[in-house]
């Protein structure tokens, strides 16, 4: 075995329901950095399906450094398609 701590990822499991909701377009894993926010405490690493309403809340308590986005996602009807870090070209 490992000495390498695994961390409980709280909120939406990978099989969560709001995963195939016809509405739901994007999925979140990101830390909680500030407290008094909606999402939890701060170190909590989450993981959200959401609208894309709900996306851009997200995006926006990223902007005020609530929380820090570590991966994304687009979802299609139920299918994960995570997103790729652009490589660039020289």
């Amino acid at each position: 075995m490992s000495d390498i701590p695994i961390r409980e990822m709280k909120g939406h499991d990978i099989l969560a329901v709001e995963r195939f909701r016809d509405s739901t377009c994007r999925m979140i894993e990101f830390v909680v950095r500030k407290q008094g926010n909606p999402y939890g405490s701060p170190g909590d690493e989450m993981r959200l399906f959401l609208s894309e309403a709900g996306y851009r809340r997200a995006l926006e308590s990223q902007n005020r450094r609530e929380i820090r986005i570590k991966r994304t996602a687009h979802i299609i009807e139920g299918h994960i398609l995570y997103d790729r870090k652009k490589s660039k070209k020289h």
